[in-house]
């Protein structure tokens, strides 16, 4: 289902749905099971609700059960794991054809995957029968997922029986081992980021070069068909796997590395990395400031606003405002609220000449260039 456009779509209405409304006041699971169940059960038997047509839309169902948009949006993933249904960006929710054989993007889900941590954690720790298991909150850190995520996986390992609630009281919300006859799915590499990743380093090996600038987010996430949130966590990976770098402005984001070259050098790039580029800058700034106080300030005159010292400099306001905080921890500057308030100067610094090293550009150049 590529490219699509909401208006090719047709919608199903809240009134073409009439069937029973879910009880939500007798379960033994959460309401984001209970609904998703239900919502099966009226794409199953509803024959106004066909495949590649849009469910109604989060909020009129939300309205119709008397839950939370959250609680829906749940349920939505959880049906969305069990393939009944595909989310996109900007359109809505889709219900798919499961008579086809169409290759979801969305390979892996994070509720899939701790379902399976959770099985690992059965295993590894000899869980019989009977058995209980930890708080949902203990499981979450355990297996490093979100509360809400490790809710769904355990309510869908319920679902298939290999957990059950205990209710030996209202108050009593914990899980016991049901079942310990299952198998462990393999979803190693296999989450959407994951994918997108692995496209995206064949795109720069196939299309670009060292130095290269990549597409923008809009244009990659149209190319690869995903959203641009999962191309800007993709882009994140490479980022940190030093592939790319990412700079502000006009420079945007080039290939500092291929992605199958193999380098035993500690730098990569002629660039520094981001943070440590914005650091020079700040500290360049203070340096700034710290000479035209000396030259021409005394203590308790005020200093230009940071708008004013933003167009002086040639630099954004955001650079000039971390410069003003970073040297009023020094004792250089204090900040005044009100009709005459500002920025002003408490103390002189040391007039020698300030000496900070440039880090915007790799040492190994610097060192060649040197010799």
């Amino acid at each position: 289902m590529k490219y699509v456009t909401k208006s090719s779509l047709s919608q199903v209405g809240i009134e073409d749905i009439n069937n029973s409304l879910p009880d939500l006041k007798n379960i033994k699971e959460s309401k984001a099971v209970t609904i998703g169940k239900w919502l099966t059960n009226v794409i199953e038997n509803n024959k106004k609700v066909k495949p590649n047509t849009l469910l109604p839309a989060k909020p009129d169902l939300a309205y119709m059960l008397g839950v939370s948009i959250g609680t829906i949006q749940n349920a939505l993933r959880y049906i969305e794991d069990l393939g009944y249904v595909e989310s996109k960006q900007c359109i809505g929710t889709i219900v798919r054809d499961r008579n086809t054989e169409e290759q979801l993007r969305k390979l892996t889900s994070k509720r899939e995957m701790a379902i399976n941590a959770i099985k690992k954690h059965i295993l590894n720790n000899n869980y019989k029968i009977g058995d209980s298991l930890p708080s949902t909150r203990n499981i979450s850190s355990m297996i490093g997922s979100s509360v809400n995520t490790t809710r769904l996986a355990l309510e869908s390992l319920n679902a298939s029986g290999i957990i059950e609630h205990k209710f030996k009281n209202s108050e009593e919300t914990g899980w016991v081992i049901k079942n310990i006859d299952f198998s462990l799915e393999d979803t190693e590499n296999s989450t959407l980021v994951k994918k997108v990743e692995s496209d995206l380093k064949s795109y720069i090996t196939n299309n670009l070069k060292t130095g290269d600038r990549i597409p923008a987010h809009s244009t990659l996430s149209e190319k690869l068909s995903v959203s641009i949130k999962t191309i800007h966590d993709a882009l994140k990976v490479l980022i940190d796997e030093g592939i790319l770098l990412a700079r502000r402005g006009r420079y945007g984001t080039t290939v500092v590395k291929m992605p199958n070259s193999v380098s035993d050098k500690k730098e990569t790039s002629i660039f520094a990395s981001a943070p440590e580029t914005a650091f020079y800058y700040y500290e360049k700034t203070q340096n700034n400031i710290r000479k035209m106080i000396a030259e021409n300030y005394q203590i308790g005159e005020k200093l230009p606003s940071i708008l004013e010292l933003s167009k002086q400099l040639d630099l954004s306001p955001n650079t000039i405002r971390k410069a003003f905080h970073n040297l009023a921890k020094e004792g250089y500057l204090a900040f005044s609220r009100g009709r005459y308030g500002g920025t002003f100067v408490i103390d002189i610094p040391e007039t020698e000449e300030q000496t900070y090293k440039w880090i915007a550009v790799n040492p190994k150049y610097t060192e060649d260039y040197n010799n």
